[in-house]
């Protein structure tokens, strides 16, 4: 299994990445960060710096959307990274939930996003690509790759994980839940005529490691938070009891009441009073490092290939050392 850390670009930039080369040091893969301009530095160029100071970790967003930048603008961003530090990026990539809401707009839609998955993906290994009806090919690109993963949690855009993407980003650590998603998944990359197996799986969740339960879960709790914003979506789209979205992901947002981005992603914030303990300890991984091993190893035999860290709390050197020292040895034997 493969680790990777996932932080906000807060400032100072130099703090980031000071942690992603301390999650380097200590057996990490792959360094991820959210991307939302209004609310955070741009991620894009601090992953420069990022790569200028590691050797070998891997660095993109969890998640990019089609419409925060030109498709071609996309490409030539991680095209450019991969020419200067030799192919050591991933392009995450999702509707779009923070970065679009915050400046007054909608998500994009599921066929928006698989155009763009496509051209974006062309563009950076240099073949050519249609942009609003313009063919385009960057012609300085020379042996590029860049594999584009999706994040998703409904039935439709599962299906679309399954079909396109080279990788399924799953924001939550359920066992439960990830069986189910990532059998869909595989199953309609089948239906593609693609390898199920050729899809890499990716959960991300915080991880906080520590003794103090009740603890580590208050400064976990944002995550169910941020998850209910899109199982909200989910619910609007195909009703509290379709039966397409498992209860086991719907049912805790009953007593949610809205979501202010100005706290997305941070401990503390206050439109997560809804979300209860048992949430917070089926998404995240929290306790002693040898507990979080089993759960991890529970995952892994479900197909996870990585498990990204959300490092958003308190104790962000601790766990990324405790990672370094037990967790990651375990699962890599």
């Amino acid at each position: 299994m493969d680790f990777g850390l996932v932080l906000q670009t807060d400032p100072p930039a130099s703090a980031v990445v000071g942690l992603m080369r301390r999650a380097e040091r200590n057996g990490f893969r792959y360094g991820w960060t959210f991307d939302s301009a209004v609310l955070w530095q741009e991620p894009f160029v601090v992953y420069s710096r990022i790569l200028e100071h590691t050797d070998r970790l891997i660095v993109g967003p969890m998640v990019t959307n089609p419409g925060t930048r030109t498709w071609e603008v996309t490409a030539s961003t991680f095209a450019t990274l991969n020419d200067m530090y030799g192919n050591r990026t991933v392009c995450g990539i999702g509707r779009g939930d923070s970065a679009m809401r915050v400046a007054g707009r909608t998500p994009h839609t599921l066929a928006r996003l698989g155009e763009a998955i496509d051209v974006i993906r062309d563009l950076a290994e240099g073949r050519e690509a249609t942009v609003d009806g313009q063919r385009v090919q960057i012609p300085w690109v020379k042996e590029g790759r860049l594999p584009v993963w999706m994040a998703a949690y409904g039935p439709k855009a599962l299906a679309l994980a399954g079909r396109k993407a080279d990788g399924f980003i799953l924001q939550l650590a359920d066992p439960f839940l990830t069986e189910w998603m990532v059998k869909a998944v595989r199953d309609a990359a089948a239906e593609a005529g693609r390898d199920p197996d050729s899809v890499t799986i990716c959960v991300a969740a915080p991880a906080y490691v520590g003794d103090d339960l009740e603890h580590a879960r208050e400064q976990c709790r944002w995550f169910g938070g941020m998850v209910g914003n899109h199982v909200a979506d989910l619910v609007s789209r195909y009703g509290e009891h379709s039966g397409l979205v498992p209860e086991a992901l719907t049912a805790y947002i009953a007593g949610r009441s809205g979501y202010d981005y100005s706290h997305h992603g941070r401990t503390q914030n206050p439109d997560t009073a809804f979300v209860p303990d048992e949430i917070v300890d089926r998404f995240c991984l929290l306790g002693p490092a040898e507990a979080q091993v089993e759960k991890l190893r529970a995952l892994r035999d479900l197909g996870v290939d990585q498990f990204a860290l959300y490092a958003m709390h308190d104790a962000r050197e601790r766990t990324i050392d405790a990672y370094g020292s037990t967790v990651i040895p375990a699962l890599s034997t």
